[in-house]
């Protein structure tokens, strides 16, 4: 995978007690790019990862990109990443948000996931208050997500809103972020190793 990068200059100011902006981070930021690949905005940057929306040029199926936001990642991210996509790749549920490839990127890994248009539960509640009529719905379909990843022996370990999707049109939930998943016979594996 050729991947190359576009420079860009960033920099985040606040403002302090005096009114007075403070830079609290200056620097070269990295624009995204990928082959095969057509990047679009960036819907998430958070301190461990960004996320993008694109499209994959091949068959022009849209698409969400995950990346690690450090240039030379731990191998703690690196196992984390990997252990995200190895445990959703042959997940069959269509409340799990679909693994299409774990592409080569720079020092790191790319994650290449369906995009169904969905915004997390946080910001879709934030932005809208919730009726009952909404919720149950909703719930049921998380409860029926997890009752699945249960029957899979899964355990997502990481349940809050940012990590449930809603599509605003359809009401579709997705459950993202396996990062930190286990699945539970490596686990009982891990016990029985470590009592003998």
């Amino acid at each position: 995978m050729i991947c190359q990068e576009k420079l860009v200059i960033v920099s985040y100011t606040q403002q302090s007690g005096n009114n007075k902006p403070t830079t609290i981070y200056s620097g070269i930021g990295m624009t995204m790019i990928l082959s095969g690949y057509q990047i679009g905005e960036q819907v998430y940057a958070g301190t461990r990862t960004l996320v993008y929306r694109g499209v994959r040029q091949q068959d022009q199926k849209p698409v969400v990109i995950k990346l690690l936001r450090r240039d030379y990642p731990s191998v703690s991210e690196l196992v984390q990443f990997r252990n995200q996509y190895t445990i959703t790749k042959n997940l069959d549920n269509e409340g799990i948000v679909r693994t299409y490839s774990l592409e080569n990127y720079q020092n790191s890994y790319a994650l290449v996931m369906e995009d169904f248009g969905g915004i997390s539960l946080k910001e879709y509640t934030s932005a809208t208050p919730i009726s009952l009529a909404d919720f149950f719905p909703i719930a049921l379909q998380i409860v029926t997500i997890l009752n699945d990843l249960y029957h899979h022996r899964i355990i997502h370990k990481d349940i809050k809103p940012a990590n449930i999707l809603i599509n605003r049109t359809t009401k579709q939930v997705k459950l993202i972020d396996f990062s930190i998943a286990s699945l539970l016979q490596e686990k009982h594996k891990l016990l029985v190793a470590l009592t003998f």
